[in-house]
This record gives structure tokens, C-alpha cells and sequence, in this order.
């Protein structure tokens, strides 16, 4: 979680209102909200990566990555695994510490940095890669963009506004989702190495592999 703009996923732990919840704040409500959420024992969005970045690692230049809205850190563990050097940004330190447990117990480190990202600021020409999986903040664009080196790689999912049709996804706040095209139009002055818009029936996404130029 991180800030609490939007974050999805394809396990929906509380329904669709307690992942998609927005206020746009910075209060202690909101991190007590995410800090419940993740203080089970088990991992809520378990432990593998998403499958849009086991799939896509081949493509990224192993450096230094950023996971945004790292959550428990089964991304950025992943890339850790990879041999990247991962910092970890989300707004709940219970998530924090259940990625931090996570890494050790795939014999990695990583980097967690307790921060809303309404207000967190990515070091310009810092990463070789930046993930942001199911969530968006539309106003984080432009500063992934500056956060990548040259060549460096974003490897961007969320869901669309087709969710609203499927199974759970009707109220979901439609600022919350890309419209059709937006994420490619948004990252259309990086060369879009993968791009495609799927609906399956439960899950509607937005997925992107873009390099800087």
C-alpha cells in the first residue's frame, strides 16, 4: 500500500471497496486502515509476483529497482532474487516488516522506506527499473519518468475501466482505473516494448513495459 491513491490486485482480501478505498490524505486513519489489513500471518497478497513481472523480467536491466506500493514485498523479493538492488516504498510499516521477513527468508536484502506516496519524492535519474503494480496515482507519472536513468524501464499494471463490468467491480471510484489507452498514451514518449489491455471476465488490466529514452 503506499499513500492510499489506489491499489488493487487480483486477490480482493475485504471485497473492492477495502483495496480501492480513496481519501487522499496523509492521516493516521488511513495507515491504522492498511496496518489491519496486513497484520495477519499470512501474506493477503501472497508471495509470488504479480505474473505480469515474472514474465516481463527477461526485459529489465538488473541495477537498481523501485517498488511502488511495495506492500509485503513479493515483487521486489522477486527482483531481489533477480539480483537487483530493491528499495521498497508503501505507507504501512506492518507491510514493511512482513517484506523485510519476506527477503530473509529468500536469503536477500531489501530497501523499505515507510512513506505515502502523495508526498514521497523518487530521486531523479536514480533506477534502472521502477515497478508500479495496481497503483495509480496520476500525479507520480512524471516523476517515475524522472526517477529512470537513461534506458532504465517502467513496468506498469492496473486495472481499467472495464472492471466496472466484471463480477465485484461495480461503485469502484473510476478515477481509481486507467481508461481505455491512457496507460500507453501516458508513456508515449518512452518506446512501449509491451502493451496490452485484457479483460478475462474478473480481472480487467492495463499492462506496460516502457523504456526511457
Amino acid at each position: 500500500m503506499a499513500g492510499i491513491q489506489a491499489r488493487a490486485d487480483a486477490i480482493h482480501p475485504r471485497g473492492w471497496n477495502a483495496y480501492q478505498r480513496v481519501t487522499g490524505t496523509d492521516s493516521e486513519e488511513d495507515r491504522t486502515h492498511w496496518d489491519q489489513l496486513f497484520n495477519t500471518r499470512s501474506y493477503v497478497y501472497g508471495t509470488e509476483p504479480a505474473a505480469f513481472v515474472r514474465e516481463q523480467v527477461e526485459l529489465l536491466p538488473v541495477g537498481r529497482a523501485l517498488d511502488l506500493a511495495m506492500a509485503e514485498g513479493r515483487n521486489g523479493v522477486f527482483l531481489a532474487k533477480k539480483g537487483f538492488r530493491v528499495d521498497g516504498v508503501d505507507y504501512s510499516g506492518v507491510a514493511l516488516r512482513k517484506a523485510k521477513k519476506l527477503a530473509r527468508s529468500h536469503h536477500v536484502s531489501i530497501n523499505t522506506i515507510n512513506a505515502d506516496l502523495n508526498h514521497y519524492v523518487i530521486r531523479p535519474e536514480t533506477y534502472d527499473v521502477i515497478l508500479d503494480i495496481h497503483f495509480l496515482l496520476r500525479s507520480l507519472i512524471p516523476q517515475i519518468k524522472r526517477g529512470l536513468r537513461s534506458g532504465g524501464v517502467v513496468v506498469f499494471e492496473n486495472h481499467t475501466l472495464e472492471q466496472l463490468r466484471n463480477p465485484g467491480g461495480q461503485g469502484l471510484p473510476r478515477d481509481t482505473l486507467l481508461a481505455p489507452g491512457e496507460l500507453r498514451e501516458l508513456f508515449k514518449d518512452f518506446q512501449i516494448l509491451v502493451y496490452r489491455e485484457t479483460n478475462d471476465g474478473r480481472t480487467a488490466v492495463a499492462s506496460l513495459v516502457a523504456r526511457k529514452p
